[in-house]
């Protein structure tokens, strides 16, 4: 049984085919939104950044929205190994008092969770030699733009939900996009508008790390937006993945400065569902869109419908094991424990194919 899969696009394809998986050609890593979904990638994520990687030193983007942020700040601390661990311990251990807890309650959690997750490794997140970190978060326009209390949020996110039935691009009069980027990388493949949403550009610093990673991460209706963010456009700021779910961003646009660049995409399943709003509509995924040239120089590895049924629950760990568990935490941790162990057969196969790849198990994205 195989536990992972390999997706890629034509020119991905090409390269790999005639020169293997090389960790020297991957110039971007995208992290999804997802939630505990991300937990599954821990022992992958350790053996990636902490190994091979390293080993063929160059400078690399990593963009992430909500987990997918948090992840890409592991990878950037100067022991990602322990940063991943650390942060897989921390997001499997939050303990709520209620099965329904407050918006205060939620917040001060994450709050502490990301205070000692990044707490002393500011400098290392910022400066790493090699790695270049990109968050996405998104700021609230017109109904929006600064809700007075939680009904009107509740009001303007329901708006949001029916103007993106109409039309994604029609969502882009709701919110926009904010990237906040390591002042190093300039990312000029990203930087040309590409989509029906405003895009802002703004520097990651120390001063405003852990506000960037909380905001990318602040589920709306469920936690306070985040307001006041040092060198932010002032407004208010929620999950990134609302719009940026699971990054369908253009990055075959990369071909302009690297035409053998390869983004790995470490990935839930195969498929790029473009925003948090989409979920629910297949005719949006990218692969099947108008967009589906960006994709072309992309490698996504994910895990199989076999392995999730060998997990906890036969899936990956997500929200819902908050409800199921409810205040039984220990067993929560536990389950989520137990897949991010199970993760390591997915680490162990990206590992192999890299050592000898088998070219009959890439399939086209």
């Amino acid at each position: 049984m195989s536990a992972l899969s390999f997706h890629a696009g034509p020119r991905a394809l090409a390269r790999i085919r005639a020169q293997g998986l090389r960790a020297a050609d991957i110039a971007v890593i995208p992290a999804a939104a997802g939630g505990p979904k991300g937990l599954i990638f821990q022992a992958l994520d350790q053996y990636v950044f902490g190994e091979w990687l390293p080993a063929s030193p160059r400078e690399r983007t990593l963009i992430g929205s909500s987990i997918g942020a948090w992840r890409m700040a592991a990878a950037c601390q100067r022991d990602p190994v322990r940063a991943f661990a650390r942060l897989g311990a921390l997001y499997a251990g939050q303990r709520y008092s209620s099965t329904k807890p407050s918006v205060g309650q939620i917040n001060e959690v994450v709050q502490g969770l990301l205070h000692e997750f990044v707490s002393g490794h500011e400098d290392d997140i910022l400066g790493h030699p090699q790695h270049h970190l990109h968050l996405l978060a998104v700021r609230g326009k017109g109904v929006l733009a600064e809700p007075a209390h939680r009904r009107a949020e509740m009001r303007g996110f329901a708006a949001a939900a029916l103007t993106n039935v109409a039309s994604r691009e029609r969502l882009g009069g709701l919110l926009e996009r904010v990237v906040i980027a390591d002042a190093r990388a300039p990312a000029p493949w990203l930087r040309d508008s590409f989509d029906g949403f405003t895009t802002h550009f703004s520097t990651l610093t120390r001063a405003n790390l852990a506000a960037s990673l909380l905001a990318s991460g602040t589920l709306p209706l469920i936690m306070q937006p985040v307001t006041g963010i040092e060198g932010l456009p002032p407004g208010y700021y929620w999950d990134g993945g609302i719009i940026d779910y699971h990054l369908a961003l253009p990055y075959a646009r990369l071909e302009r400065e690297e035409p053998d660049a390869i983004v790995l995409y470490p990935h839930f399943n195969e498929h790029i569902v473009p925003g948090w709003l989409d979920k629910a509509m297949p005719w949006r995924r990218c692969a099947r869109g108008p967009n589906r040239a960006w994709l072309d120089n992309v490698l996504i590895v994910a895990p199989t419908p076999a392995f999730l049924k060998t997990l906890p629950r036969q899936k990956l760990p997500d929200r819902s094991d908050f409800k199921y568990y409810g205040l039984d935490h220990d067993a929560r941790i536990q389950a989520w424990s137990q897949a991010m162990g199970e993760g390591q057969r997915l680490r162990d196969e990206l590992a192999a194919f890299i050592e000898r790849p088998d070219l009959s198990r890439l399939r086209a994205i």
